[in-house]
């Protein structure tokens, strides 16, 4: 059985990164085991539910039967994803699973899978995020499970690289924004690299013939003490070349192939980005006013939402955001209703209402508006001219 080790930024349970786990798992055999490793969020009060939520996207997207285990010994395909770094390091280490997950990288067997915080993991040292981000702990590292050194690669692994939920504060780097990660580099063991992995990307690498493969939206990072090189998806390259790049025998001169089209498919579209194209849609089309399409996108939406639903990622709140934008979207439709249906009496009104303040005729124009108000239009003159809506109740 082919052997691959597939690294993910985020979005691992998303749409974005289903196609590169169809591509991974094509060369499994008939009745291939597939394991999900539940340890990094097993401490939290909704793990059944983020395990059904996984269970069912693979089904569905990818077409594999997963199992929710707590060891990876006789499995095909094993697969780890959100949760908490450190919580993951200490089950592991105690239990075997990381000495495991070390062999399998270090035989060349089997495909194993690793996303946020399990991904975080597989360097020779992790970023401990909870610790730094939430509670506030000092920057430091904790050791990791040492899945690249088999590999040949002196480093540590980075997700969320280019992650900007901060807004005006610097969460790229996993959360720990330039100025922590800067000190934590000078931290790290000689000759060690970081890999920054960004969000909806996968780094894909084919344990037996060493190809390496950059797929999704963003790119793989590689970053020395003054050398940053970024290899953008659609890269195709040699695991050689990417071990050069992180031991700086390159520094400066290696040039990634030019992006090809990936064999795991093009980047696909964030729900974020469904959120703002919908609104901005929606919006035009009641300005026009078209309010079929207008329709017809709060439906595209709702299916969307049902698409990403599998996420499991808990931090983002794309679904709920994008669930909130539906119900006022549905609200705006039906006042954008109300006023299309009113629109061919009031705008020869309004006209007839401009014309008598043109002529000085104030008073009638006044009482045309009160009359307007009776009827249930609300009218309002501004700068831009007036403005009308249908009355509220």
């Amino acid at each position: 059985m082919p052997g691959s080790l597939v690294l993910m930024g985020s979005g691992e349970t998303s749409p974005t990164m289903v196609e590169v786990h169809r591509a991974v798992a094509r060369g499994l055999r008939a009745g291939a085991r597939a394991v999900l490793l539940d340890t990094p969020y097993a401490f939290q009060e909704n793990a059944a539910d983020i395990s059904a939520r996984a269970r069912r996207y693979f089904a569905r997207s990818v077409g594999l039967e997963v199992e929710v285990a707590t060891g990876v010994t006789g499995a095909d395909w094993v697969f780890s994803g959100p949760g908490s770094p450190t919580y993951a390091l200490d089950r592991w280490a105690a239990s075997g699973v990381a000495g495991d997950l070390r062999a399998r990288v270090r035989s060349r067997q089997g495909v194993t899978v690793l996303a946020s915080a399990a991904a975080c993991t597989a360097g020779l040292a992790t970023v401990p995020v909870y610790e730094i981000y939430k509670v506030g702990a000092e920057p430091h590292w904790r050791e990791g499970i040492g899945l690249l050194e088999p590999l040949g690669l002196r480093a540590v692994l980075i997700p969320h690289f280019d992650n900007a939920e901060g807004g005006t504060h610097d969460t790229r780097y996993c959360y720990l924004g330039e100025r922590r990660l800067s000190r934590m580099e000078r931290e790290l063991p000689s000759q060690t690299a970081v890999l920054g992995l960004d969000e909806h990307t996968a780094l894909i690498i084919d344990l037996e013939s060493e190809a390496v493969e950059v797929a999704g939206r963003g790119g793989l990072t590689v970053r020395r003490p003054g050398a940053v090189t970024v290899l953008p998806a659609g890269t195709r390259t040699s695991l050689a070349a990417v071990r050069d790049l992180a031991a700086g025998a390159t520094s400066g001169t290696f040039a990634p192939p030019l992006p090809a089209a990936s064999s795991a498919g093009g980047p696909a579209v964030t729900l974020e980005e469904t959120i703002r194209s919908c609104e901005q849609l929606f919006k035009d089309a009641v300005g026009k006013p078209d309010l079929v399409a207008a329709a017809r996108l709060v439906l595209d939406l709702e299916a969307e939402i049902v698409t990403w639903a599998a996420d499991t990622e808990e931090d983002s709140g794309g679904v709920e955001q994008a669930r909130e934008l539906m119900r006022l979207l549905i609200a705006r439709l039906g006042e954008s209703a109300a006023t299309a249906g009113l629109r061919p009496l009031v705008e020869p009104l309004l006209d007839l209402r401009a014309q008598l303040r043109g002529a000085g005729r104030y008073e009638v124009a006044d009482a045309l508006r009160a009359a307007m108000a009776r009827g249930g239009v609300t009218v309002e003159d501004t700068p831009a001219g007036p403005r009308w809506s249908p009355a509220t109740v």
